[in-house]
């Protein structure tokens, strides 16, 4: 049953990710001309010119970048939680307009007046929200379609790191859109992309970044001791070797929060000047001390 009512969330996340970005497409992304990259984005296109309904575009345009991705991606999962993402988003995108709140002197329709002629605002709150959409359906091991598959192909077939594919799929579209919508909303949709991608990996790995210490010292038992004591945090013993010298040394492993790594530097600094510490950012650490594993 566990297993079960996992899936069960995922797909919840699933369809509350794709209505957020739909709504997100119909009050700031439409009204402003904001293209927002990918499937979505020639599917505005089409719109613009003839008028048929961006939803049902998005899901004919989807279609044989599904089968593509099927056929380079495989997997049941991929196919079954891909294909309940295209079609929610594709429905969400089309019905949201006969939602209450969109009809006129709705929520929506007042937000849409109110923001009417702001672009820069259209794009700072499409792009978060939409990001919000996007990270909860990759929470739940899904994808948006589109874009998505093509940046994934490219990714696995190619080496094409997944930012790049994103850039080279999405920048094309909204270029296009500049000879349609003018320059300056093609602008504001490139910066628009990036912030939704980042909004969107703070949903999906969590905001809560943490540090990780690897301290190379002599005193490795005085260090962890303190590090136990003063910031109740513990710590691992690595077995490490001197590339020049060749003799042993070992490294001390610690994850800390932001706010205790000037405490962590204090207590290396008094019990060993000597000593090598590097501290890296982690985006997520899960276990005794931070965020249950079970829990993620």
């Amino acid at each position: 049953m566990k297993k079960y009512w996992t899936a069960v969330q995922d797909f919840i996340l699933i369809a509350l990710g794709a209505l957020i970005q739909a709504v997100s497409l119909r009050i700031f992304f439409v009204p402003a001309n904001l293209v927002s990259g990918g499937v979505s984005g020639i599917s505005q296109l089409i719109n613009h010119f003839t008028g048929w309904p961006i939803g049902l575009m998005a899901l004919i345009g989807n279609i044989p970048l599904f089968l593509l991705g099927w056929r380079f991606l495989g997997g049941l999962r991929f196919a079954v939680r891909t294909a309940f993402a295209i079609v929610t988003y594709s429905l969400f995108t089309d019905l949201a307009l006969k939602l209450p709140f969109f009809l006129p002197g709705g929520a929506a329709d007042r937000l849409i007046n109110d923001l009417s002629g702001d672009i820069f605002l259209n794009s700072l709150y499409g792009a978060i929200t939409a990001g919000v959409g996007y990270g909860l359906v990759y929470r739940a091991r899904g994808t948006s379609g589109g874009s998505d598959i093509l940046a994934r192909i490219l990714n696995k077939w190619r080496g094409v790191s997944m930012t790049q594919s994103y850039l080279m799929v999405d920048t094309a579209v909204i270029l296009g859109a500049g000879f349609v919508f003018g320059w300056k909303e093609a602008l504001y949709a490139m910066i628009t992309l990036y912030v939704s991608g980042l909004v969107s990996e703070t949903v999906l790995e969590g905001g809560e970044t943490v540090r990780a210490a690897m301290i190379v010292t002599d005193k490795p038992e005085e260090i962890s001791s303190r590090i136990l004591e003063d910031l109740e945090r513990g710590a691992t013993y690595l077995e490490g070797r001197g590339a020049y010298t060749g003799s042993s040394r070992p490294v001390l492993y610690c994850v800390v929060n932001r706010t205790e790594v000037a405490a962590i530097k204090a207590i290396v600094r008094e019990i060993d000047p000597d000593a090598f510490m590097v501290i890296g950012t982690a985006h997520e650490a899960l276990g005794e001390g931070f965020r249950p594993l079970k829990s993620s």
